[in-house]
């Protein structure tokens, strides 16, 4: 197994919202991405989700409700619950996703 450097590898992606796979635990692949101020359409998931925020904010309504998750929390989407990320997120966020 090698070391990551996340935040290094959250960098080099080339735009935001765009995610990289960082590895495989399971049956769920680990990614990261840049998130940039922008909000994002709403989605559901078969499994439930795993949202690390690193560094920066992650707003998100989910389930018609507002969640923040600001940088060292972890907040888990259950499985088919309707989430989407609202204006002004911003930062590093790691994704834990069954697939």
């Amino acid at each position: 197994m090698t070391v990551i450097d996340v935040r290094k590898t959250a960098d080099a992606l080339p735009g935001a919202w765009s995610s990289r796979p960082l590895g495989r635990v399971g049956a769920a692949d680990v990614k990261v991405l840049r998130m940039d101020e922008l909000p994002g359409e709403e989605e559901t998931h078969d499994a439930a989700e795993a949202l690390l925020v690193l560094d920066g904010r992650l707003e998100l309504t989910v389930d018609g409700a507002a969640v923040s998750v600001r940088q060292g929390e972890l907040y888990v989407v259950p499985a088919g619950t309707p989430h989407a990320v609202r204006a002004g997120s911003h930062g590093t966020l790691v994704i834990v996703e069954a697939t």
